[in-house]
């Protein structure tokens, strides 16, 4: 697995609203400023599915990362399996002064590990950025 993580200067609580709800979702969801999150859905319980829509801005490409959570612990801990099989675990603990998340998730095989910590750490880095300053 590979695993990245931040400390948010946030509440617990303010970062778990932030994290899981579609209408936050969509403000930091994306890794570089020529992409952005359209749209975002979730259900938030064991079982539940969620989907985002990420997409290039110039409109030349699109996808959607899904899955369906396997492990729901509010403001605490999230698992989940994407779409493609891999698996992600995510927890988020109280520190003096925020809230650190670590995020661990199985690598896919067609971009080189560096390239996949680099963006998903970039998309992380966003949603601190727009956490902090909301």
């Amino acid at each position: 697995m590979i695993t990245i993580n931040t400390t948010v200067k946030a509440s617990i609580d303010k970062v778990w609203e932030f994290w899981n709800k579609p209408e936050h979702i969509t403000k930091w969801s994306f890794a570089s400023p020529d992409w952005h999150t359209p749209y975002a859905e979730n259900d938030l319980r064991t079982g539940g599915k969620f989907k985002s829509t990420m997409a290039a801005k110039d409109g030349s490409m699109s996808f959607d990362f899904e899955g369906e959570f396997t492990l729901v612990k509010p403001n605490e801990a999230l698992e989940y399996v994407m779409a493609d099989g891999r698996k992600v675990e995510i927890t988020f603990k109280e520190i003096s002064g925020g809230v650190e998340i670590t995020e661990s998730f199985d690598p896919e095989t067609q971009n080189p590990e560096e390239m996949q910590r680099a963006g998903w750490q970039a998309i992380l880095d966003n949603f601190k950025n727009y956490t902090e300053s909301n």
